[in-house]
Parts: C-alpha cells; structure tokens; sequence
C-alpha cells in the first residue's frame, strides 16, 4: 500500500514546547507567510475551546502570524455556517489542537466544512495536528486502547480518520505512554499499513511532492513495518493472551532523520530546510 499526500503536513505527538525554543511550533508558524497567510486554530477536540484556541492564537502571534483564527464549534450544523466555511476557504493553514480525535471526526465528517477543508488539503493547503490532531491525519486512526501493555488481539478501537496521509497509522505520546503494544496489534491485524509512533515534543514535516518526512523536535519517531511478517498469532488465540509476530521490521528515527514513503527506507541526513 503507498503512502499518499497533497498538501504538506506537520503531525506532533503531543506536549510540543510552547514555553522555550518552542522548535515545533515555530517550524509551523514559518510554514506560511506570516504577514498575509491567515492561519486557523481548530478546537473541535477539545472540551475547552476557547480557552485552548486563545493559548494557540497567543502563541503564534509570538511566533510572527498576524492572521490567526479560532474555529471552534460544538455541533454538526455548524459545520453549514457560511462564515467558517468562508474561514476556510481563506485559509493557507489548519492546526488541530488535542483532546478527543473521535470528537473531530464525528463532528464534521461529511459535512460542507469537512468538504471545505478537503479542497483546501487537496490544492496544497498546509495541516498540522497535535496529538489527538495528529491521529485524525490518517485514513485510519487509533480512537482508543489500553497503555503499557503487550500487543494483543483486538484490544483496539478504531475509526477513520481524515485520509489526509493514507497507507499510515499514526499514534502519539508514543514512548510517554507506551504505546508501541498497541500500534504493534493494530499492524498485525492488516501487515500493510505502516505504523507510525511519534514521541511528544516530537513531529514529523511531510513533503508533498517527494513524499518523504523528516522529524524535528527532542524524542524520536517510531516506524513499524510488518510488510515482511512472516507469522502472527492473532488469528489462533484468546484477546488476553499476547501476539507472537515474526520478522516485523521497526526504525527509530531522531531529530533530522528522514523516512521515504515510497521505499519504506530511513535515510540518515536531512532533506527539508
């Protein structure tokens, strides 16, 4: 299965850095023209809003962005208001904020705004996503599943997501939260897929047009490729009894390193300035 992008992405595992160098955020806020590109904080997973999307708005106009809009809305018929779709349109960036990546996609999915936002993504238009946004940028995402445990079957809730990076799963707070158990489970049952585990304050930068990536920020970023399994016991033993899977390849990548989608192959030196 290929991995396919239109427009650039930046996907964060999580508790990026928003008092210090703030690497992450500011790697997004220079992804546009700060001047006259408008920028928009997206809130739907969250609980807390308007709180949240000031703290972004505040952060990014530290960062040099001028135009910084909130979106945040609560209920699908929102989602047909002609002034956020407007907003949209407008837009050269979306950034989703974290806390319930479900809540994102039950709430727009198949609405004009998601239609809207698809445009946008599929003429170039840039996304970012920290973590429970950085879940909704695959086709499929993890909704949820249980830490610091082994890789077992069907121990996994999951749903679609966005498709805007197709032929990946993407988890985050990765080491913080041991989650390589699950990502491993949710490989196992379709070996196709590409896993892809990011650490907080970690993301990667996805280049449309050669369709590689390259991470930035302080931990690393976990590829799991089960292309090559040759066994895997899912199919012959109880939920609570763990996986046996032979011959899973797994790449850990820190910060410069980049990974080609196309070849499934890490490559050591940075490629994106």
């Amino acid at each position: 299965m290929n991995c396919t992008i239109n427009g650039e992405l930046i996907i964060i595992g999580g508790a990026e850095d928003k008092s210090g160098n703030r690497e992450i955020l500011r790697k997004v806020a220079d992804m546009i023209n700060k001047e006259e590109d408008t920028m928009i904080v997206s809130t739907l997973a969250s609980d807390l809003g308007k709180e949240v999307g000031y703290d972004y708005k505040n952060l990014f106009h530290d960062l040099g962005v001028k135009n910084v809009e909130i979106l945040d809305i609560s209920s699908r018929e929102e989602c047909e208001d002609k002034n956020f779709l407007d907003m949209v349109k407008k837009a050269s960036l979306i950034f989703f904020t974290g806390g319930n990546q479900l809540k994102i996609t039950s709430l727009i999915g198949g609405t004009p705004l998601y239609e809207e936002m698809k445009k946008l993504h599929e003429n170039g238009g840039i996304f970012a996503g920290t973590s429970a946004g950085a879940s909704v940028m695959s086709e499929t995402m993890i909704v949820r599943g249980p830490d610091e445990e082994s890789p077992k079957k069907h121990n996994l809730s999951k749903c679609p997501g966005f498709g805007f990076m197709q032929g990946v799963m993407i988890d985050q707070h990765f080491a913080q939260r041991g989650r390589i158990g699950r990502l491993l489970g949710a490989i196992a049952e379709n070996p196709s897929i590409l896993g892809i585990g990011i650490d907080e304050d970690t993301a990667i930068v996805v280049n449309k047009k050669e369709e590689y990536f390259t991470v930035i920020g302080s931990g690393a970023v976990y590829i799991i490729d089960g292309r090559n399994l040759t066994y895997s016991s899912l199919l012959e033993q109880e939920s609570e009894v763990p996986l046996s899977l032979f011959n899973v390849k797994m790449h850990v990548l820190k910060s410069g390193n980049c990974f080609d989608l196309n070849k499934k192959q890490p490559l050591e030196e940075e490629r994106i300035r």
